[in-house]
């Protein structure tokens, strides 16, 4: 997992299992590397990406004024298939969240995932830019062979895939906006509005963030 993460470093693409779907990473500091993924993705710059974190004590890297049900649920479900939408930090620049104020942040529950983030974490990376290893608009491979078949003619010789077998979910991430008093669920996911509400204590709204945002929030995020 060490050469993975020299090679992120580097700033060269490695595509990655999660759970939930298999993810095109990039060093999330790093613009011309996540230009990239928006080039082999064939993605509008303006959708934002997820960034992977190995643990939920990077949150603060990435995140400020982070409210007590935010932490709450990253406590319950991290790592896990759940996205959390916080009010963006400096180091969260305009070419991971596409101009938004706001950044999205995970702990993916993965081995292959979490032993990438730790190694890339010692090598000095503060986290992986990743949205799901497909097209844009098509849809998200749960395994390598599929990543492969996908994106094998837009990947450099020096990006990588890392093949961890099949995903146990196989749907994207809960996506949930932290950024008001109450969350809000962005896209629907394995963490349902139940579990949430009683996680927090907290009666979940309805965000205006979903009329926004351009096209589906399944293909904003992917």
């Amino acid at each position: 997992m060490l050469d993975a993460a020299a090679h992120l470093k580097a700033g060269d693409l490695v595509a990655f299992p999660t759970e939930t779907v298999y993810g095109l990473g990039a060093d999330a500091s790093n613009s011309e590397a996540v230009a990239r993924i928006y080039s082999v993705k064939g993605r509008p710059n303006d959708h934002p990406l997820i960034v992977h974190i190995a643990s939920m004590e990077r949150m603060g890297d990435w995140a400020r004024e982070v409210p007590e049900y935010a932490i709450a649920l990253a406590r319950s479900f991290w790592p896990g298939p759940m996205t959390l939408i916080l009010k963006r930090s400096e180091l969260a620049g305009d070419f991971i969240t596409g101009g938004q104020d706001s950044v999205g942040v995970r702990v993916p529950d993965h081995v292959v995932a979490l032993a990438l983030l730790e190694a890339f974490e010692r090598a000095g990376g503060m986290g992986v830019a990743a949205p799901s290893a497909n097209r844009f608009g098509h849809v998200s491979p749960t395994t390598a062979a599929a990543v492969i078949e996908e994106l094998g003619n837009y990947l450099s010789k020096d990006d990588l895939v890392l093949d961890g077998g099949a995903c146990a979910v196989g749907v994207e991430s809960t996506i949930i906006d932290c950024t008001g008093a109450v969350p809000s669920v962005l896209r629907p996911g394995a963490i349902s509005v139940a579990m949430i509400e009683d996680c927090t204590g907290l009666k979940t709204t309805q965000s205006d963030r979903e009329i926004r945002v351009s096209g589906s929030l399944e293909n904003h995020y992917a």
